[in-house]
């Protein structure tokens, strides 16, 4: 064989190979995931499970909070939501010092009621955060406090209320509020905090518990008289316009938000 046919035949072999390859890699491609959504949406989801079930809640949240960023328009937009809310109450009433709250070491002379009232926030908020059962503190012991104001807003049209801190949604909670358009609009403070209470009614006075007492687990009474946020022995009527005129939670959720906002919490409820 001369030497010019080897040469010939040793090109033709590399430009075979050659073509080959980009066939390879052309196929290749054909197949990969337009928009790489289920690739990268489900191991970013696998992600925030393995740091969820290692405790690293903070971290699971940002994954979370990246893939409503990046993926808005996903299906699953709502439910990463919810996980996140959920992950902020579970960080809040963790130990974990994160933003919006300090590490705090109790001074001489202090008191629960003295740095909730300090710091404004609640004696049940610390007590959860910190994992105490009970008051009793001592100097030099380092404890969370949280120390961002939150606020709700109520909106009637779609029976929400959303505690918010920094102008940023930190949790929804459906609710019901007033037939007829009875619930007032405007700008409100919470100036009254009963576990338990006692329904008012005219002409008479319903104890806590009695199942005809309406007002559930926990009442939240706003700067207008008569009316306030409270929970409810009727779970099934929550996402509808019912009440008599104030908003109506379920027992869990108000017992929730009664030991997160404090007196002089902005209420504030729309249309």
């Amino acid at each position: 064989m001369n030497k010019k046919l080897i040469i010939l035949m040793a090109v033709s072999f590399v430009l075979l190979v050659i073509i080959l390859a980009t066939a390879i890699k052309s196929c290749q491609m054909s197949v990969k995931l337009p928009s790489g959504e289920s690739g990268s949406i489900q191991g970013l989801i696998g992600d925030a499970k393995k740091l969820e079930s290692g405790d690293d809640l903070s971290g699971a949240r940002g994954i979370y909070q990246k893939l409503a960023a990046e993926f808005s328009n996903s299906r699953e937009i709502m439910a990463w939501q919810k996980k996140i809310e959920d992950l902020n109450v579970k960080l809040l009433f963790s130990p974990v010092i994160v933003q919006g709250s300090i590490e705090y070491e109790i001074k001489p002379g202090d008191s629960l009621e003295k740095i909730a009232r300090d710091h404004k926030t609640t004696v049940e908020l610390i007590m959860k955060s910190n994992g105490f059962s009970d008051a009793k503190i001592f100097p030099g012991k380092k404890i969370k406090v949280w120390i961002t104001p939150f606020s709700i807003l109520v909106d009637k049209s779609q029976n929400t209320l959303i505690l918010k801190t920094n102008e940023d949604v930190f949790k929804t909670y459906i609710v019901s509020t007033g037939a007829n358009n009875s619930t007032p609009t405007g700008t409100f403070k919470i100036t009254e905090k009963i576990v338990n209470p006692p329904w008012y009614k005219p002409g008479a006075v319903i104890p806590a518990g009695s199942p005809e007492n309406i007002l559930g687990t926990r009442w939240l009474g706003i700067d207008k008289e008569g009316y306030g946020i409270h929970g409810t022995t009727d779970p099934k009527s929550l996402g509808k316009q019912v009440t008599a005129g104030c908003v109506r939670m379920s027992n869990t959720d108000v017992e929730e938000l009664f030991g997160i906002v404090g007196k002089d919490t902005e209420v504030i409820i729309v249309d």
